[in-house]
């Protein structure tokens, strides 16, 4: 059996690849052209030997600063594309390749360009602003003033002199006028302010300007014809014109406080009608030219922005990768003559050719007379774990890894996850026409595969596009379990021939209340479609979803107990193999193995034996009669048998590991045993349970404290794990009654009626329930609870998921966020 087992070929995904620690040691003059070279490659994970400086002590900091300045010139740019509504070369022009010096003056140049232009624009926005501001007030505050084609006006603005000083003044005016108008003791008159301001501020403005009067002002307002641009926000806003009359500088110097305050522009108006059309005129001309002038400066930054856009991604591409090359070159050390860098860092042992030729490469390259060092060298620390995955194997790897990363070189539950996660997700979820809205959702990801790659999705429709693969195998497993219900949106069809059963009477009147009488062979495939709607539908449901579940769940608890024997056998722990892995599947199978059992031969005998009678009894009353509930010769004294070793599996798991571990520590350190040293300290170091203890003390106490845990955590998992399971049973059931209750109480119902629009309320009820219930709902339902059945009853059978990443240096695995 054993050399069956080393024969068999390795599985690329079982374990993870084998790493090495290798060390190099790079002349000055080829360095960065051989990080570049190996950031291309992505195989190497570099150490950081500078883990005790800070980041502006590293010998390149001066370079990173340079480069993230850069970055910052380009999000600029990228943002001022994104302003204008330009679009940036996705696949930028051809261009030979510039060095980082070069583009560092370009971007200098093209930023300063830039942002001259975007003041100048500003300047002249700010200038077109107000002189449109002007223009409205002017065309709205005419209508305000008082005024007549007999009396003269004044020319100047209305606070700033004495409108009443012409000597003819009194002949032309009005009574009114003539009453208001001062005397020559009195320097006040009737005055006004006119202006604009933002339509949201006019009342509060009105508001505040009442009260700062005592009411002795007249407030006059319109609202203007053209919305304004805000120069900060660059939104087109809506203002209002207004016009305040008041007496007193006092009020004067109030009214423009608050004006200031408001953020209200202030226009002076002329009261003359021929003034006003003047002003109109000049204000109107040189609007035109201002807007010619925008117009040109925008054509020009356009053309210069379109200029950077066509190089923009390539440009930020080459700074990232720039930016973490001398990240990279910052991890190593400088060695003492200052003539060459010193790395370290893991890399799987198949990629050590690849990097050799890199290295290579990169000294041919440069032409540096002095080659690059590669040698491989030991290391204390466990070695990174890296799984080579695909489109396909990679999604399951990252549900494993959620619950932790796997120990170097240990057993990778993804292997097995591929299937059992999407079956076990579809016994929970059977029924075949929700299965089919699925894989059509399922395909449609997978078509728009190339499509989706490159675009940048939200968080939801990213997560959705990683999993397409999962979600097309759950689809496919629900279609598989649908059958095997025979539900389809909860009805049965006869899809695989004749049902076995058939009514007592022709009108199926008592199928609910008495039950089916069976007249030929069973159903070839799946439940028999007769049962829905008997009398025995749900006992014979009920029964038939648990005991399938124990079944299942017993058998992927097998199935872990399993892998950490491979564990074991790997790490050739002989410790684990018999006093770990043997107690552990006599324990279980003694118990729940057994149950198993009784319960594939009760559905093949077709005995009416009561199991749970028979399970209690076991630990109650073993020596007991069974009587009816025997369903097979010498049952009694192999239960007897089977509760024996399960209580001898208990202390079998306690006891023996923690004292053969002191022994072992013993005969290493006090010299005893030296022939065996060599192979009992292996078997100490890549003993799972216990750290790697070298020289330290051995703690006798918290080694059998830690294995006392174990081994009551295993005996009372047992139990719970298996109750566990049952959530297949309950959650196929909660799925099934709830397609149940909206196709019976909601689609039939509305279909009873002979009525257009309540059929159709009907259907359209109906499918948003199935879609937003069933199919979202409930699938996430048994996602979540497939995920907790593999991580907490699977894989703490075997997994301790204890280990890290490797994350390599890789040009490929550079993101926008890092700039």
């Amino acid at each position: 059996m054993e050399k069956f087992i080393d024969n068999l070929p390795a599985m690329d995904l079982m374990r993870s690849e084998k790493m090495t620690f290798v060390q190099l040691i790079i002349p000055v003059e080829s360095a960065h052209r051989a990080i570049s070279y190996l950031g291309e490659l992505g195989l190497l994970q570099f150490r950081d030997l500078n883990a005790d400086k800070s980041p502006f002590q590293r010998t390149f900091v001066n370079q990173v600063k340079r480069c993230a300045e850069m970055s910052r010139k380009l999000r600029f740019f990228r943002d001022q594309i994104s302003k204008a509504g330009l679009l940036s070369s996705v696949h930028p022009v051809l261009q030979p390749d510039i060095e980082l010096e070069e583009l560092e003056i370009q971007l200098a140049e093209h930023e300063h360009e830039l942002i001259e232009m975007n003041s100048n624009s500003d300047r002249l926005q700010h200038s077109y602003n107000e002189l449109l501001e002007f223009k409205m007030v002017l065309q709205k505050a005419s209508g305000f003033l008082v005024s007549s084609n007999s009396h003269a006006v004044p020319e100047e603005r209305e606070l700033d002199e004495n409108v009443y000083s012409n000597d003819d003044y009194s002949d032309s005016v009005s009574l009114l006028e003539q009453d208001i108008r001062p005397g020559p003791s009195d320097q006040s008159g009737l005055s006004f302010v006119s202006g604009i301001i933002c339509k949201s501020k006019a009342l509060r403005f009105e508001r505040m300007l009442f009260r700062a009067t005592r009411g002795n002002m007249l407030f006059n307002q319109a609202s203007a014809d053209e919305q304004i641009m805000d120069p900060l926000s660059t939104e087109m806003v809506e203002k209002t014109v207004f016009v305040v009359f008041f007496s007193g500088l006092q009020a004067k110097t109030k009214i423009l406080k608050i004006c200031e305050a408001f953020g209200a522009n202030c226009y002076p108006v002329p009261e003359d009608i021929t003034k006003q059309r003047q002003i109109t005129r000049e204000v109107s001309s040189r609007l035109a030219e201002l807007e010619e002038t925008l117009d040109a400066g925008i054509r020009h930054r356009n053309k210069a922005l379109t200029s950077v856009g066509f190089h923009l991604a390539k440009w930020m591409n080459m700074v990232r990768r720039e930016k973490a090359v001398y990240d990279t070159l910052n991890m190593l050390n400088f060695d003492v003559t200052k003539k060459c860098l010193v790395g370290e860092g893991w890399c799987p042992i198949f990629a050590k050719t690849k990097i050799q030729e890199a290295l290579q490469r990169a000294t041919f390259d440069s032409n540096s007379q002095v080659g690059i060092i590669f040698h491989v060298t030991d290391a204390i620390e466990s070695p990174p774990t890296f799984f080579r995955t695909n489109r396909f194997t990679s999604a399951f790897q990252e549900i494993v890894d959620a619950y932790g990363v796997a120990r170097y070189q240990e057993a990778n539950p993804a292997v097995y996850t591929c299937i059992t996660f999407p079956f076990l997700f579809a016994v929970m979820f059977g029924d075949w026409g929700h299965g089919i809205c699925l894989l059509l959702g399922a395909l449609i990801l997978i078509a728009r595969e190339s499509k989706l790659s490159a675009q940048k999705l939200g968080s939801f429709m990213e997560m959705l596009f990683g999993g397409r693969y999962v979600l097309l195998l759950m689809s496919l497993f629900s279609i598989y379990c649908g059958l095997i219900y025979n539900e389809f949106f909860s009805v049965p069809f006869h899809i695989f021939g004749g049902s076995a059963y058939k009514c007592r009477d022709t009108a199926c009147s008592e199928a609910y209340t008495i039950g089916l009488i069976k007249y030929r062979d069973p159903y070839p495939f799946g439940v028999d479609p007769s049962w829905r709607g008997s009398r025995s539908e749900l006992p014979f449901l009920n029964s038939l979803k648990m005991k399938m579940s124990i079944l299942l769940g017993v058998a992927q608890m097998n199935l872990g107990i399993l892998l950490s024997y491979f564990n074991a056998r790997f790490f050739s722990s002989s410790i684990d193999i018999r006093y770990q892995f043997v107690p552990q599947v006599i324990f279980l199978n003694s118990l729940f193995g057994y149950l198993s059992l009784l319960i594939v031969i009760k559905w093949c005998t077709g005995s009416q034996a009561d199991l749970y009678h028979v399970m209690i009894y076991m630990f109650l009353s073993p020596t007991d009669d069974l009587g009816e509930n025997e369903l097979f010769w010498g049952q009694r004294p192999l239960q007897i048998i089977l509760l024996l070793l399960a209580l001898i599996a208990v202390p079998w798991m306690l006891f023996p590991k923690p004292f053969i571990l002191k022994k072992l520590h013993t005969e290493r350190f006090q010299g005893r045993a030296y022939g065996m040293l060599g192979t009992s300290e292996m078997d100490l170091d890549v003993e799972p349970d216990s750290a790697r203890q070298h020289h330290e003390e051995f703690n006798f106490s918290e080694v059998f404290v830690h294995q006392m845990i174990h081994s009551i955590e295993f005996v009372l998992g047992a139990v719970s794990n298996t109750a566990s399971y049952l959530r297949l049973w309950a959650l196929s059931l909660a799925h099934s009654e709830l397609s149940t209750v909206f196709y019976e109480k909601v689609l039939l119902l509305a279909w009873g009626y002979d009525n257009f629009v309540i059929r159709l309320i009907g259907l359209a009820v109906f499918a948003f329930a199935t879609a937003f219930i069933l199919l979202m709902m409930e699938t996430l339902s048994a996602f979540l609870h497939a995920l907790r059945l593999h991580w907490v009853e699977y894989q703490n059978k075997f997994y301790y998921g204890d280990g890290y990443k490797f994350k390599p240096f890789s040009f490929a695995s550079i993101t926008e966020d890092e700039d």
